[in-house]
């Protein structure tokens, strides 16, 4: 768990404990930013701006609790950038052998791995289409297993905004899925 004294000593310019920092706090970011991405070499590289952004903006941090959910809008706020250029620069097209792929993937179950490749191109191919909102909230609702309270705070979306794009989410992936299976 992250500590008011370890940021403090941070804030500090003690940089061996800005490491630590970085530790406890890459596995969650890069776990938001590969399960919006898809792509481990993007998720790494936002992961690798959070925290050149966390060491720039720390002075900011008033409470330990508030460092979590801190980061987690620095993280998302990059992904939504990164899918920005996604949409200007589109690298990535569907075909029949991906599709099938999907649907063994989906049939095998829950217990899936959500770390691996094949599973990072399903949600990377069932969240291709939602809003940059509607991805980030199914990501931080049912990847990360968020409240929409927490969710709210950490995108600066309304509840109500966060349960309509959970809900259209959610009805953009079953039909997808419904679609190929």
């Amino acid at each position: 768990m992250i500590d008011l004294q370890l940021i403090e000593e941070c804030r500090g310019g003690n940089f061996n404990n800005f490491r630590k920092l970085i530790e406890l706090t890459s596995p969650f970011a890069y776990s938001v930013a590969f399960r919006m991405l898809g792509n481990e070499d993007q998720a790494k590289d936002v992961v690798q701006e959070t925290m050149v952004t966390i060491w720039q903006k720390l002075k900011k941090i008033k409470t330990a609790e508030v460092y979590k959910t801190w980061i987690y809008r620095i993280v998302v706020n990059k992904c939504y950038d990164e899918m920005r250029k996604r949409k200007r620069n589109p690298e990535f097209i569907a075909d029949e052998k991906t599709w099938e792929l999907i649907a063994n993937r989906i049939s095998e179950g829950p217990s899936a791995a959500l770390e691996n490749r094949e599973t990072s191109m399903v949600i990377t191919i069932l969240t291709e289409r939602l809003s940059s909102k509607q991805k980030a909230v199914f990501v931080l609702s049912d990847l990360e297993g968020m409240s929409n309270d927490e969710i709210s705070e950490i995108t600066g979306i309304s509840k109500s905004a966060v349960k309509a794009n959970l809900y259209h989410a959610r009805k953009s992936i079953s039909e997808k899925v419904g679609k190929y299976l």
